[in-house]
């Protein structure tokens, strides 16, 4: 991530972006992809993950799921 440029991302948004689903593909525009597609599964992975670890007694509250690891 440190290596990309704000330039390399300008037009992005417009970008035609296709990629698999199951035995389909689908395409998005870019900006679409990233609201409707990607954030919500990142979210939702990152949301079952916890479940499970929660589930098989990781001591895991509200604060690790916001702010992340303690240092």
């Amino acid at each position: 991530m440190a290596t990309i440029t704000p330039e390399a991302m300008d037009g992005t948004e417009e970008k035609e972006i296709t990629f698999p689903v199951g035995p389909n593909t689908r395409t998005m525009k870019g900006e679409a992809y990233l609201t409707r597609w990607v954030h919500p599964n990142f979210y939702f992975h990152v949301t079952t993950a916890y479940a499970i670890l929660r589930h098989n007694g990781v001591e895991l509250g509200k604060a690790d799921y916001l702010v992340g690891a303690r240092t």
